[in-house]
């Protein structure tokens, strides 16, 4: 039997993970965005809203693989919404910082396919400016704290790496499938 197979796409804000996400899912019903737990307020696309109360319980039940405070929230991932991920598919996780990306390698058994997407700081403002983000300064600082992330971690390697601006993300999903049948392939030989 193979293992489980998920994709994290890692990348500073406005890099694509969500474009790509939907370009994969389009290829590949199985592909799915990993909904983290948010606790706060802001943006609820793409979240499992939650509140102080089930993340206490998570954590009394050794349930959260990683959690990171940003733009004034609480985002989780948690082991039964990876479990339930992966019923219904291939888990596609976005994460910005590495210690997330190890913690969930680390903290959850699966065939995970690392992903960088990158783009340029001035695309990404110009990202965050034209889909109507509100806080596009902390954007751009979490952009910072990405490259300053990547920097501290030279030791990191990805499967894969995608410059957002000259890849499409149609493209990016190709890449990322192919990457993800080899390994299956691999694993089963």
């Amino acid at each position: 039997m193979s293992r489980r197979q998920g994709v994290v796409l890692y990348g500073p804000p406005a890099s694509g993970k969500d474009t790509v996400t939907r370009s994969l899912a389009d290829l590949d019903s199985r592909y799915r965005l990993f909904a983290r737990l948010k606790v706060g307020s802001g943006k609820t696309a793409g979240y499992r809203m939650g509140t102080a109360e089930q993340l206490r319980q998570l954590e009394d039940a050794g349930d959260v693989v990683y959690a990171n405070s940003r733009y004034s929230s609480t985002y989780v991932i948690d082991r039964p919404g990876l479990d339930g991920a992966f019923a219904a598919g291939v888990p596609v996780v976005h994460l910005g910082q590495i210690d997330g990306v190890r913690a969930l390698v680390d903290g959850y058994p699966a065939d995970w396919t690392l992903v960088l997407l990158w783009c340029p700081r001035a695309v990404t403002a110009d990202r965050s400016e034209g889909r109507g983000d509100a806080d596009t300064a902390a954007r751009l600082e979490a952009w910072e704290a990405t490259r300053a992330d990547l920097e501290a971690h030279p030791d990191m390697i990805w499967d894969l790496t995608v410059e957002t601006v000259t890849t499409k993300p149609d493209q990016s999903a190709c890449l990322i499938d192919r990457l993800l049948v080899q390994r299956a392939g691999a694993a089963t030989a």
